[in-house]
């Protein structure tokens, strides 16, 4: 078996996927290769597996983006929903709005007010277009009224170290990646994207608490096959992912890097996604993004 990981290693899908995989090919019985294909906003991984065989033996682990894409690019080479089967949803997990530390702002509403003085000595990041991260980022540029460019990163390792360097202002990013930094004090948390507080970051606001409660968002990361996999293999990967999930070992890691393990199965993973697709739409609308 294998399990396709359209981004690079070490970020938030890869984590996942590494984290549930592991449990899968334990109580499956089955070797299991992790294959990073990452580029084009997750396009190429993910075009891999809508022409392989429904077989069960070739999986995807995607976030959020995976249904996105089909709103922010211009083509792609295959239907993000008719060549997919829909398999769990893994987790869920907010994200970290954080600033570069020289930036002169402690919260949202102050580097709003930075960004207006002086639109063109800052820019923000996304570590993938089309990404959660990327659609908040841009809601957040419209919400605070300002015209600053946002620059776009192939990964959260890539974005990441410029973020550090300064290169770029702001970004916001799923916890796992950018939490770290921002306890070793390289980056700045103005906010996290989440309804309540973070046990993980307890001194950082909500963006309700920050002013803006419309950037409540949370990247999500769901298990597919190719279209047309049999409901029996269905059933049985649906049944040990989420076995997966549920597990103590899991559940612990998850929570620890700020994920909340959903395990949701395949009907209601796919309603989801339905739904998750139309929510996203409008943002697009409203933030004014471009097809690429």
């Amino acid at each position: 078996m294998r399990i396709v990981i359209p981004t690079p290693p070490g970020g938030a899908v890869d984590g996942v996927a590494r984290m549930v995989g592991a449990k899968l090919s334990e109580y499956l019985g089955q070797p299991l290769v992790f294959d990073n294909r990452a580029g084009a906003s997750t396009t190429l991984g993910a075009d891999v597996v809508a022409k392989s065989q429904p077989d069960g033996y070739t999986l995807y682990v995607n976030a959020s983006i995976h249904i996105i894409n089909q709103h922010v690019l211009k083509s792609l080479p295959y239907d993000a929903v008719k060549d997919f089967t829909p398999i769990a949803e893994l987790a869920r997990g907010p994200l970290l709005f954080t600033v570069y530390p020289g930036v002169p702002a402690r919260s949202v509403k102050e580097f709003a007010e930075v960004l207006r003085a002086d639109p063109k000595k800052y820019n923000l990041a996304t570590s993938g277009f089309g990404s959660a991260g990327h659609l908040a980022i841009a809601l957040f540029r419209l919400r605070a009224g300002v015209d600053v460019p946002i620059i776009q990163y192939k990964g959260t390792g890539q974005a990441l170290p410029d973020l550090i360097g300064g290169q770029v202002s702001a970004m916001i990013d799923p916890v796992l990646s950018s939490g770290p930094q921002v306890k070793s004090g390289k980056l700045r948390a103005l906010a996290i994207t989440s309804a309540q507080r973070s046990p993980q970051y307890p001194d950082v606001p909500t963006v309700a608490e920050a002013g803006m409660p419309e950037l409540e968002t949370y990247s999500w990361y769901g298990l597919w096959g190719p279209a047309k996999l049999p409901r029996a293999i269905v059933t049985k990967l649906e049944t040990t992912a989420i076995r997966a999930v549920q597990s103590n070992e899991v559940r612990e890691r998850m929570g620890a890097l700020g994920f909340q393990p959903t395990g949701h199965d395949a009907v209601e993973f796919a309603a989801f996604i339905e739904a998750e697709s139309a929510k996203n739409a409008k943002i697009i609308r409203e933030a004014n993004i471009r097809a690429e």
